[in-house]
């Protein structure tokens, strides 16, 4: 199963306030599921063959705990269901703690994506 991991940190660009999910200087829920959409992104990379790409087609997330400015946020994605061209990605984001290992659950869901062929696809769109 692919799998991938990555570590961001929350800008005041990232708060909810920023991305007008809210009013709060804390990680906004649109920034959260972008991170869990680009961990997925890395996971797919290695399955890619030349040409293609993948797009999200369905997204489920629950956002579970605040993470303030300067927080850092652990997410992980991997693949736990494929059928042909489709896979499915469990997600999950933890608060990193002040020893730098990955805490609290602060959000987690499932995103889907599609392989496609990028060209064919760009062609269907024009």
């Amino acid at each position: 199963m692919s799998e991938a991991r990555r570590t961001f940190v929350v800008t005041e660009a990232d708060t909810a306030a920023a991305v007008g999910s809210g009013s709060l200087p804390v990680l906004g829920t649109p920034r959260l599921l972008a991170w869990c959409e680009a961990v997925t992104c890395s996971a797919i990379e290695d399955l890619l063959g030349v040409g293609e790409t993948s797009v999200g087609t369905r997204v489920e997330l629950e956002h579970l705990a605040a993470t303030p400015v300067g927080g850092s946020v652990e997410v992980t994605a991997r693949v736990v269901h494929t059928d042909g061209r489709l896979r499915r990605f469990a997600v999950a984001a933890r608060n990193v703690g002040a020893d730098g290992r990955p805490g609290k659950l602060a959000g987690s869901g499932e995103v889907t994506r599609v392989v496609v062929d990028a060209e064919r696809f760009l062609a269907r769109v024009r």
